[in-house]
């Protein structure tokens, strides 16, 4: 896991070095889009959704697999962008899905990690990740690379809300957090009695505190989960109590100000809350010049971190979690 975190960089550059290419992969234009994910590569998608709903104009949203594979939706797709999501390309749910939705009128993308995977042979076209083998269970580089690949599609659909300038800079502010370890650390040393968390991000972050809950609960078996800022507001922000712990994902933009909002009123029902973010006294620092549509492919490297000294100071194999492989048969 380690040695993958270290290779998102020089990833991330070969990816973002393919702009063109990738661009010219997308179908457009589209009514819509919707994407269909499981586990990481969900909460990638939930990235996707807002970043090309915000980028193309039209409608963005996450379609349930289920209703394809299990019921035979019947649904008019005529017109819509498909993007369906596999790292490993092989998940039988996604491909399904993915063949039904274009069978029904959609244009359909993968994103997957292996070209020559049943999901890039099913779909009208693929952006393959490229980002080499992957061979711990927890998915490190083939989920940054995912969140790049969306940035990159959402640009291709429509004025997105960064410029080229800030994608060449993103394997640098990568690299930057992991060459600062320490913060994560700290937060680790804080956790390591700990035995359920709440992650918690708004807007553009939503997905990167997904996925940060997802880490911690393969890698540490804490109880980890994620929220909205807006739904935690409504209804699960009673479980918080005196001590109980946060991660709290914030960048500066749209969001900030009720992110701001949210810690401080967590704060005063006796929450220990820390804040992944890029104001002065965050406890896990972000560059504070990455732009808020950008921001979460820094801060999943940062979750990682988390996720990954946290097993260690538990004693447990981060690599292997029990009960988990790498590619989940649905």
């Amino acid at each position: 896991m380690q040695a993958e975190m270290a290779e998102q960089p020089e990833r991330l550059a070969a990816l973002v070095a393919r702009a063109d290419e990738i661009a010219a992969q997308v179908p457009r234009p589209a009514a819509g889009t919707a994407i269909v994910a499981r586990g990481s590569s969900d909460h990638a998608g939930v990235y996707g959704r807002y970043l090309i709903e915000l980028a193309s104009g039209r409608p963005a949203g996450l379609a349930a697999p289920s209703l394809h594979t299990l019921y035979r939706a019947q649904v008019d797709y005529s017109g819509w962008l498909a993007v369906a999501v596999s790292q490993s390309g092989h998940t039988p749910e996604i491909v399904t899905t993915l063949e039904r939705m274009q069978a029904a009128g959609a244009a359909g993308l993968a994103i997957t990690n292996d070209g020559a995977s049943p999901l890039a042979g099913a779909a009208d076209a693929t952006v393959a990740l490229g980002v080499g083998e992957e061979r711990a269970v927890p998915a490190t580089k083939t989920v940054t690379a995912t969140l790049a690949a969306f940035a990159l599609v959402a640009a291709a659909l429509g004025p997105a809300p960064f410029g080229a300038d800030d994608l060449a800079r993103l394997p640098g502010w990568v690299r930057g957090v992991l060459d600062d370890p320490a913060p994560a650390e700290r937060v680790a040393d804080a956790l390591v009695g700990a035995s359920r968390l709440l992650t918690v991000g708004r807007g553009l972050m939503f997905g990167a505190a997904l996925e940060a809950a997802l880490k911690l609960k393969e890698t540490t078996m804490i109880s980890a989960e994620g929220f909205s800022a807006a739904d935690l507001r409504h209804g699960p922000i009673a479980v918080v109590e005196e001590g109980f712990p946060v991660l709290a994902f914030d960048a500066p933009g749209a969001a900030h100000d009720d992110m701001v909002a949210l810690v401080a009123d967590l704060r005063g029902r006796g929450a220990t809350v820390r804040v992944v973010g890029a104001d002065a006294g965050a406890d896990v620092p972000m560059p504070a010049d990455v732009p808020e549509a950008l921001a979460p492919i820094v801060a999943v490297v940062r979750a990682q971190q988390v996720a990954l000294a946290l097993a260690r100071r538990r004693g447990l194999d981060p690599d292997r979690p029990a009960g988990l492989s790498k590619v989940t048969a649905t």
